[in-house]
């Protein structure tokens, strides 16, 4: 079992609320999770149809049956019960009586602000990080072993293929949760839209683009990409507005939650190949961008996550604003550290003088450095970011 850093604070905060609420893309453990962290509880999942009905048609006596001290998995499939958890919790006054999970994070959110504000902590699972694969077996060497492969923890588990797994992953991901967000009539075209944005990863999004590509408009690629950020597959990383009298790109950056995903999608089928690959350095700045976000999830950085690009092409890949501070973070793909890599942190840095700002390179070598301006860090370390 390959301890998720996620667990401490889940444990503490259902020490204090009625409700801890999991959510996060299927396949990133949230099951194993909440059992071995809640251990004596009673587990329900429905997605068992049974139990789904039994709880659709009776929830008054689903919930006595089990009255207290319970999982439910995939919450999001019985509305009804949101409503119900509400009037027990609110009678009984009980801390961590209810232990929530769903991979649709829209209908899960959705019924949780109606039933469930102030009364449950929220929390997003991710699957695995470097960081928690640290000192177990299954730490890899080689970045390009970890951004082909990808980070969900049944390939690590069960030490399947990627090659055979993920294809499976996708097209069960298609059939069970984006027909029951939205009406797709072509799943065809939705699929080649999945492709397209993979392609896309790391990049400024052009929706108009994007449809054009696939042959659907506007509206519609951005229908689809809502539906693929709540199910946890992609992100958005927006622009830092902060006027430094420079013009400011503002349209977002597109990201996969998971570099093994976008591989698959893309039809890189090992390691090797990314050495040639046309995308390596836009899925090493995914790679690395994605470990940021699992730290900002799992509780261990503060801030909220932007990049920065003016109209004269000086970018920073990711900026972290903690209120007080920003962090500068340039991400590199190349084994060796180059005097251009600090170019852009350094225009940025003298741009930013009033502000208290870190910089720091995220590079694909071995080494951390504490270099006068900047800090350097290889990638098996943004923690210390």
């Amino acid at each position: 079992m390959v301890n998720r850093i996620i667990s401490k604070e889940i444990l503490r905060l259902s020490e204090k609320l009625p409700v801890i609420t999991i959510t996060g893309p299927r396949q990133s453990g949230k099951t194993t999770l909440v059992k071995q962290i809640f251990k004596n509880y009673t587990y329900i999942n429905l997605e068992d149809a049974a139990i789904r009905d039994f709880a659709k048609q009776d929830i008054i006596g689903f919930f006595q049956k089990y009255n207290s001290k319970i999982i439910i998995d995939e919450a999001q499939n019985v509305p009804e019960i949101f409503s119900q958890i509400q009037t027990i919790v609110d009678n009984s006054k009980e801390k961590g009586q209810f232990i929530l999970t769903g991979s649709q994070n829209f209908l899960l959110l959705e019924k949780i602000s109606q039933s469930l504000a102030g009364r449950t902590a929220i929390f997003n699972l991710l699957p695995f990080s470097v960081n928690e694969l640290k000192n177990t077996k299954y730490h890899n060497i080689k970045y390009e072993q970890y951004i082909q492969k990808g980070f969900y923890p049944r390939l690590y588990d069960e030490n399947l293929n990627p090659e055979d797994w993920l294809p499976d992953y996708i097209n069960t991901y298609i059939e069970r949760d984006v027909r029951k967000i939205i009406n797709v009539s072509d799943l065809n075209r939705f699929r080649a839209f999945l492709k397209i944005c993979a392609g896309h990863t790391g990049q400024i999004i052009n929706l108009s683009k994007i449809g054009n590509e696939v042959g659907i408009s506007h509206n519609t690629a951005q229908k689809w990409l809502s539906v693929l950020e709540t199910s946890f597959i992609i992100f958005f990383l927006h622009p830092y507005y902060k006027n430094f009298n420079k013009r400011i790109i503002k349209s977002p950056k597109l990201y996969f939650y998971d570099t093994g995903l976008a591989c698959s999608l893309m039809n890189i089928r090992n390691a090797e190949q990314l050495d040639y690959h046309f995308a390596k350095g836009s899925l090493f700045e995914t790679f690395i961008i994605s470990e940021i976000k699992k730290q900002k999830f799992n509780g261990l950085l503060q801030g909220d996550i932007y990049f920065w690009r003016e109209s004269n092409n000086n970018e920073i890949d990711c900026i972290i604003d903690s209120g007080n501070k920003l962090k500068a973070i340039e991400i590199k793909s190349g084994r060796t550290i180059r005097s251009d890599f600090f170019k852009n942190l350094t225009f940025f840095k003298n741009i930013t003088k009033n502000i208290d700002t870190e910089t720091f390179l995220v590079y694909g070598g071995d080494e951390i450095q504490e270099r006068t301006e900047h800090t350097v860090l290889n990638w098996q370390n943004t923690e210390l970011i």
